[in-house]
């Protein structure tokens, strides 16, 4: 198993749902980078779990920083963080009959029954908690040089609460939409999730949604074409958060509904600067930035663990067997995410920012 992420930064997040704690070691962060606890734990309470919209599982959720960090500042050493479990219910999970769509199945299989699923174990969302705090890091790093990353919920289900506008989404939305209680861009939608999210948790059920994230300010020629694509790095982290199954840039895949003459995003001269006029590719082409807003947005899927009767199996005796799963869990895990995406945006980006020069002057 591994959960080491990354090219230039190394970040290696480790610890299970219910284990004594979990964690994350950052490794190759630059020294002298100013450690911003206020905003690191800004972002830890966004993310973690509790208020009317979330699962009822209390965790604190303070990091706790081992190495790495000294008078305030990064040393270059590997930073360690530690964030301890103390919420956990193990008694409301029966590791003998695998959740629906969760990793349960795969992982007994595959680890010859050894891997720790209580509360998910390692493939549980909690582990988004350690990769937030790396990725706060980054949020902050890149804050130096004048590069914001931000986020919001675009849908719910089939509600949609609108998009960003891809040429003129800028640093002040960005940071404005993070003190929201709810990240949505249309205020007057507030109570149709708050009843939507009411209607599916009085139900037993849960409903999946769509986060849309925005990096401004990134200069253009970062990144690189195929492999080391801001596409194909930026997806590869982003898949690494549980529950994310799609993930598209600009226009995603409506840009092939459309024709070219449609679709390309032409340029103009303004003010000694060739730059876009229009953003459809999301900010992105040949792997490379353009100088335009970088702009995708992931599709994450229902809770699986949820109230209603399920079909599965008894994984010692074979038997088709009807499971109620206990627990607390979310009504919609993608508003928790939205931190989560950008984080790991952050990450990527920064990641990339640290790439060699192309050309040596």
């Amino acid at each position: 198993m591994s959960s080491v992420w990354g090219k230039n930064i190394k970040v290696s997040v480790f610890g299970e749902s219910h284990g004594n704690g979990i964690g994350v070691v950052i490794d190759g962060f630059p020294a002298g980078l100013a450690y911003n606890e206020e905003e690191i734990l800004a972002y830890m309470k966004r993310r973690a779990p509790g208020g009317r919209f979330a699962t009822k599982r209390s965790e604190p959720d303070i990091p706790r920083v081992l190495s790495g960090i000294f008078g305030g500042y990064t040393t270059g050493a590997p930073i360690c963080a530690v964030i301890e479990n103390t919420s956990q219910r193990s008694s409301d999970y029966d590791l003998t009959v695998p959740r629906p769509s969760h990793a349960d199945l795969p992982a007994v299989l595959k680890y010859s029954g050894f891997a720790d699923l209580r509360g998910g174990g390692h493939y549980s969302g909690r582990l988004t908690a350690p990769l937030v705090f790396a990725g706060a890091l980054a949020v902050t790093a890149l804050k130096n040089k004048g590069i914001h990353v931000g986020a919001h919920l675009s849908s719910v289900g089939d509600d949609d609460y609108g998009c960003f506008d891809p040429m003129k989404v800028d640093a002040e939305l960005l940071e404005r939409m993070k003190e929201k209680e709810l990240p949505i861009i249309d205020t007057g939608a507030w109570e149709r999730f708050a009843d939507k999210i009411e209607t599916v948790r009085k139900d037993g059920d849960s409903v999946g949604g769509i986060i849309e994230c925005a990096v401004v300010g990134v200069p253009v020629g970062e990144g690189g074409h195929m492999f080391e694509s801001v596409e194909g790095r930026l997806a590869s982290i982003l898949f690494g958060i549980s529950g994310i199954k799609g993930v598209e840039f600009g226009r995603g895949f409506d840009i092939s509904r459309g024709l070219g003459s449609e679709m390309n995003d032409g340029y103009a001269s303004c003010e000694d600067r060739i730059v876009p006029i229009s953003n459809n590719c999301g900010g992105i082409a040949g792997g490379m930035t353009t100088g335009a807003p970088i702009v995708f947005r992931v599709a994450m899927k229902p809770t699986p663990s949820i109230a209603k009767e399920q079909d599965s199996v008894n994984i010692h005796t074979g038997e088709n067997v009807k499971l109620n799963i206990g627990g607390r869990h979310d009504p919609c895990i993608a508003l928790r995410a939205v931190p989560v995406v950008e984080c790991a945006a952050a990450l990527a980006i920064f990641d990339i920012l640290l790439d060699p020069p192309a050309v040596i002057e």
